[in-house]
């Protein structure tokens, strides 16, 4: 313990409790007492129980809020001492909850119920006490993202032209969403009437506000580098970005953001690469192996089914994407079966000194490409973007299809874009 708390006395009496009617007594001795607001038995926390009712809390539990909004549900949910006689799943870790201690649950969604320790959990609950004060059921109604101006016609917030919708048809490997970076293959996108701004439609359609199950305070959609030049980091993927991301206004949180397609995840999560859906996982002390790319989950998704963990970085991968060589559509490949294909198209190196189990495949053509090698290290980084490093001012270039220069910092050829950093290139964002 600190010094000070050492010292301060614990209360022998509390009269009258919040959570109860009766006084509650300290309970000196630890024993196996389940607390019933958490339903957990935790021996080092000091312990009050009620003779009367046999009712037993922990110091911290009989303290907790009566009503909060988590980032995992729309509505708030409200503390109840015990569930209606049934299953009960929760709706944040989505294991068994017992129906004889305190959950939360929904009084709108009859169905919606969580641990009382899941719903206080730092990356789940804001801290606040919600109990008097009147519930925002949609913090999105009031900030679209575009202005209609005829039919197929809109105003997007962050550009001064009018945008036509129109079906793209023809694949140009150099046509970049402005929200996403990701290339435009098919479907239906939002192009500038004078000049080269383009939009996946649903990423035009992309709220303003979200609250994603990520963080505990709203987000805002916002455009990072119109003015710093600085680039930034998912919290979800960990991958490098310039332009759009969802960011928290709160210093507390040291500006927490995540770009477009992290943040358009929600759950249940359907992923091709798996038959059943899948789920947010809350963060563990250990962190654990992304069953594609073999490294660390910074953020996961969960199968609650089998146990199988993707990171964020591989689940938004684009699952159908072009090669300019080939007219058919590629798709992302999983497991063993992809190993035995000798080297990818690109590159020309083997597969088989790769440790990921993820490539991308032609069906029709029986060829197979890296990840890396397709899209890039960086594929949230678009050509013609400046941005600062150090003391340098770094421009992004396209890919040169003449020649690749060799990268100043892994001596490697520069297969995708090139960062010039005035006395030399480099060939991604990790060797600058």
């Amino acid at each position: 313990m600190h010094p000070i708390c050492a010292m301060k006395p614990i209360p022998f009496l509390i009269d009258p409790p919040k959570k109860h009617i009766h006084p509650l007594t300290f309970f000196p001795r630890q024993t196996s007492l389940t607390c019933n607001v958490c339903g957990l038995l935790r021996k080092i926390y000091p312990t009050y129980v009620c003779f009367r009712c046999n009712f037993v809390t922990h110091n911290d539990c009989m303290n907790s809020p009566h009503i909060i909004k988590i980032s995992r549900h729309r509505h708030r949910i409200s503390f109840t001492f015990s569930l209606t006689s049934r299953e009960w799943f929760c709706g944040v870790c989505r294991l068994s909850i017992n129906v004889d201690y305190g959950a939360y649950t929904c009084d709108t969604c009859s169905d919606y119920v969580v641990h009382s320790i899941c719903a206080l959990g730092k990356d789940v609950w804001d801290g606040k006490e919600l109990e008097g004060i009147p519930e925002i059921i949609d913090i999105t109604e009031n900030d679209g993202p575009f202005e209609v101006i005829s039919e197929g016609v809109i105003l997007y917030f962050h550009h001064n032209h009018h945008l036509r919708l129109e079906v793209s048809n023809v694949y140009d490997e150099n046509m970049l969403c402005q929200a996403c970076a990701i290339p435009i293959y098919e479907g239906n996108l939002y192009v500038c009437m004078e000049c080269d701004f383009i939009l996946h439609e649903t990423c035009a359609k992309a709220p303003r506000r979200i609250q994603h199950a990520l963080h505990p305070h709203p987000l805002v959609l916002e455009v990072i580098n119109s003015f710093t030049y600085n680039t930034f980091r998912c919290n979800a993927c960990d991958r490098g970005s310039i332009g759009f991301a969802y960011h928290c206004r709160m210093e507390v949180c040291n500006f927490f953001k995540l770009d477009v397609r992290c943040a358009l995840i929600s759950e249940p999560f359907d992923y091709k690469g798996h038959e059943d859906p899948l789920f947010l996982a809350l963060n563990p002390e250990i962190k654990p192996i992304c069953h594609i790319c073999k490294t660390e989950c910074l953020k996961q998704l969960n199968c609650i089914k089998c146990n199988f963990i993707v990171c964020f970085k591989c689940v938004t991968l684009p699952y159908k994407i072009k090669y300019k060589h080939d007219t058919h559509f590629l798709t992302i490949s999983f497991g063993e079966e992809v190993r035995e294909q000798e080297w990818c198209e690109i590159c020309e190196r083997s597969l088989k000194d790769t440790c990921t189990k993820v490539f991308y495949w032609c069906n029709e053509c029986c060829t197979t490409f890296h990840i890396e090698c397709l899209i890039g290290g960086d594929p949230y980084i678009k050509p013609g973007q400046y941005f600062n490093k150090w003391v340098c001012r770094v421009q992004v270039l396209p890919k040169c299809n003449i020649s690749r220069p060799l990268c100043g910092s892994c001596k490697n050829r520069c297969i995708g874009k090139i960062y010039d950093v005035g006395y030399r290139v480099e060939c991604s964002y990790e060797c600058i």
